[in-house]
């Protein structure tokens, strides 16, 4: 897939979409970005870098499954080859998993299966736990469940906040993310249930 079309869905600040365009490699690939907010400052960012932006407004669909059908429709009329989740904030259904399974990779704030959902650094904090990290998975009709690509552990100090932690979380998504992205895009991912292996680059 040497010339992939991505498309990065984003709801907040979208610094790892960011790290996404500022990857030189994944970049030229970015072709869409998608937001369910209008205020997204990651839409901002895909404009100033010249990507094509779209606002797609969960209010303007009878429901989840109808937002999912007119997502997919957007994706698949920008002939999009690849899915990156950067900051999504909604739970994506049955039909655009399956429209994009395989396809489809998020960045998740911690050790997966450890700290699902949306508040996986403070649960870290809240729990005492020793080493949180982020976890590079492909998406499957499960939250935060499909198999994992890659994953990279975080030390918790003992005078973490949030706000500094997270700040290392971030600085790891921002590495990880684009690796997948790369590799799934060159053919370099192979799953074996829920095993998955990244092959060096270079290799298919």
């Amino acid at each position: 897939m040497a010339e992939a079309r991505v498309a990065v869905l984003a709801s907040g600040e979208g610094t790892n979409l960011q790290a996404l365009l500022d990857d030189p490699v994944v970049a030229p690939w970015i072709a869409l970005v998608v937001s369910d907010r209008t205020d997204a400052v990651a839409l901002e960012r895909a404009r100033a870098r010249g990507v094509r932006a779209e606002h797609l407004d969960p209010a303007a669909h009878a429901d989840r499954a109808a937002y999912d059908r007119a997502l997919v429709d957007l994706l698949r009329g920008d002939g999009v080859d690849l899915v990156a989740l950067a900051g999504f904030m909604r739970i994506v259904g049955p039909e655009l998993v399956g429209a994009f399974e395989g396809r489809m990779v998020n960045v998740h704030p911690a050790l997966l299966p450890a700290f699902p959902g949306t508040s996986a650094v403070a649960d870290a904090l809240a729990w005492g736990v020793k080493v949180t990290g982020v976890t590079v998975h492909l998406v499957d009709e499960q939250v935060d469940h499909g198999p994992v690509l890659f994953q990279e552990a975080i030390e918790v100090r003992e005078d973490d906040t949030w706000d500094s932690l997270e700040e290392r979380v971030h600085e790891v998504e921002h590495r990880l993310l684009p690796a997948a992205v790369r590799a799934l895009a060159e053919g370099r991912v192979v799953v074996e249930g829920r095993r998955v292996r990244v092959l060096p680059e270079g290799q298919r």
